[in-house]
């Protein structure tokens, strides 16, 4: 799954929705059920999202949405293979790329 975010400091909850095609409802269900989402909150009480929060999105959206697990079976994957996931996810983002560059190149010709 490619996430089309720009490069910032702090993503706004629709934001974050927008990029990973959810509610923004979804996206406060699982920041109260993964700890590893951690988002700051400015004065108004808005939640501020990181980059990290961002790349732990996209962990718990591999599993729960892409790879069907249940969120407790999700919540059991990140304590027992945390950098397994991490890593199998930057793998396909890019195989994803050079998928895309290749048919880009495909096009071209």
């Amino acid at each position: 799954m490619h996430i089309d975010l720009p490069e910032k400091r702090y993503y706004k909850i629709g934001e974050v929705a927008k990029a990973f095609s959810v509610n923004a409802s979804l996206i406060r269900f699982w920041e109260k059920e993964f700890a590893i989402i951690k988002p700051k909150k400015n004065a108004k009480g808005n939640r501020l999202f990181t980059q990290d929060d961002i790349k732990n999105f996209k962990l718990i959206f591999n599993l729960v949405k892409e790879r069907g697990f249940t969120l407790e079976g999700a919540k059991q994957k990140l304590k027992k293979n945390p950098e397994g996931i991490v890593n199998n996810i930057e793998i396909i983002s890019r195989l994803e790329a050079v998928k895309a560059e290749l048919l880009k190149i495909k096009n071209q010709l």
